[in-house]
């Protein structure tokens, strides 16, 4: 199998890096500066890089990287830095969710290409009644405004949602949402849900960047866990000790 990760170097991208190559498959990573990689992937004999912004490369050159792939995930985010969250390309997410989209159906894969991308919970899936207070929405709606990656987020999810849809020919995807982000050194159990069971506002859960890497690796490799996620927007957290 071979996928290929966007996203690498941030701090989900290199835990699902490892993820994938400890199941054995050829990943191939489109990163700005490869000394960015930790260094046991960036010598990995099945890891290949590509040094540029996945925004910079022509659709001829991004058809090259996604041929022969048999799942794509995109783990790329907005800093958290005044540059990161206000500056250019402030759709950053949703520019390379749909130029990686028509790479890959311009390739006409003999089968749906997997496509794996790392959303959030402040985000609602449109196809399920995912009800919010009235409070909710205000701070949504803040945020929204306030801060670009939020609808950078909502759009990257809903070109999938609507433009890909649940019968493209070449692609099959599914929108990875985690609560509050933290940092873990091992897999640990998680729950997933279809849609949330708590308030990302103002009751958010925890989950661990490492089982989101877990589970985006297993949605790629394992076709059980596939047919029950595809076309889904599953929401994951940390299983409570105890």
């Amino acid at each position: 199998m071979e996928a290929l990760v966007v996203g690498a170097t941030g701090a989900t991208g290199r835990l699902l890096v490892d993820q994938l190559l400890q199941r054995n498959v050829r990943v191939r990573v489109i990163v700005r500066s490869s000394e960015r990689l930790p260094e046991p992937l960036r010598t990995h004999a099945r890891v290949s890089i590509t040094e540029a912004g996945v925004l910079d490369l022509s659709d001829a050159e991004l058809a090259d990287h996604v041929k022969g792939c048999d799942g794509v995930a995109s783990c790329l985010g907005h800093n958290l830095s005044l540059k990161g969250i206000y500056g250019r390309p402030r759709r950053l997410v949703t520019q390379a969710t749909s130029r990686l989209s028509a790479a890959i159906a311009s390739t006409a894969p003999a089968k749906p290409v997997r496509y794996v991308l790392m959303n959030t919970t402040g985000n609602r899936n449109l196809d399920l009644e995912e009800r919010r207070t009235a409070l909710e929405h205000l701070v949504i709606g803040l945020l929204r405004t306030l801060l670009p990656p939020q609808p950078d987020n909502e759009q990257a999810a809903e070109h999938l949602r609507v433009v890909v849809g649940q019968h493209h020919p070449s692609i099959e995807w599914a929108a990875v949402r985690p609560d509050g982000l933290t940092n873990e050194d091992a897999v640990t159990d998680y729950e997933l849900h279809r849609s949330p069971v708590r308030s990302p506002i103002f009751n958010a859960g925890k989950t661990s960047r490492i089982n989101v890497a877990h589970f985006m690796a297993r949605l790629m490799t394992e076709d059980d866990v596939w047919s029950a996620w595809k076309g889904q927007m599953p929401v994951i957290y940390n299983k409570p000790h105890g």
